[in-house]
């Protein structure tokens, strides 16, 4: 996304958008009935909206699914000329799930799902250490999951008007 994108949002958008993050498989047509536009003009602006990279539609499973029940936080110090590119590192690789660039106690913070401790040693003395750029590695691995929401990252209201039902 980028920040003109971002900008380029009104205030039908943002009601899109928050009817589709309680409801990923919610009609068009139900969408168009409470917010009272056409159902062609809630195509179009969805379809503009995942176009543009602002939304995608995906299905949430819970960890267990995964037959991986324990999630890992990597908080990886790296050199700070070297950040971005092991980020881009770090994003190919398959056990990760989430590659986040950081201000504070790290630079950056991955995190994934493990089914056991050799798992997750083998990745970061094998694949994680040696990149360039990293200088040092912490975990902090869950043992019990007790709120797990994926809609994190929901748009926020930037305008009153958009907070309106």
């Amino acid at each position: 996304m980028t920040e003109g994108n971002w900008e380029r949002l009104d205030a039908l958008d943002h009601k899109i958008v928050d009817k589709l993050a309680r409801d990923a498989r919610i009609s068009n047509r139900a969408i168009a009935a409470e917010l009272g536009v056409t159902e062609g003009t809630i195509r179009t602006r969805i379809k503009r909206l995942q176009n543009e990279g602002l939304i995608q539609f995906t299905v949430v499973t819970d960890f267990r699914m995964a037959g991986s029940p324990n999630l890992c936080m990597l908080g990886i110090d790296a050199d700070p000329s070297r950040v971005v590119e092991l980020a881009e590192r770090l994003r190919q690789l398959p056990e990760l799930s989430c590659v986040i660039l950081m201000l504070g106690r790290f630079n950056l913070l991955a995190m994934g799902l493990f089914t056991n401790i050799e798992q997750l040693n083998e990745l970061i003395t094998e694949q994680i250490r040696s990149l360039p750029g990293v200088q040092k590695v912490q975990t902090a691995i869950s043992v019990h999951n007790l709120k797990y929401e994926p809609g994190v990252a929901k748009i926020t209201y930037l305008d009153a008007a958009a907070q309106e039902d």
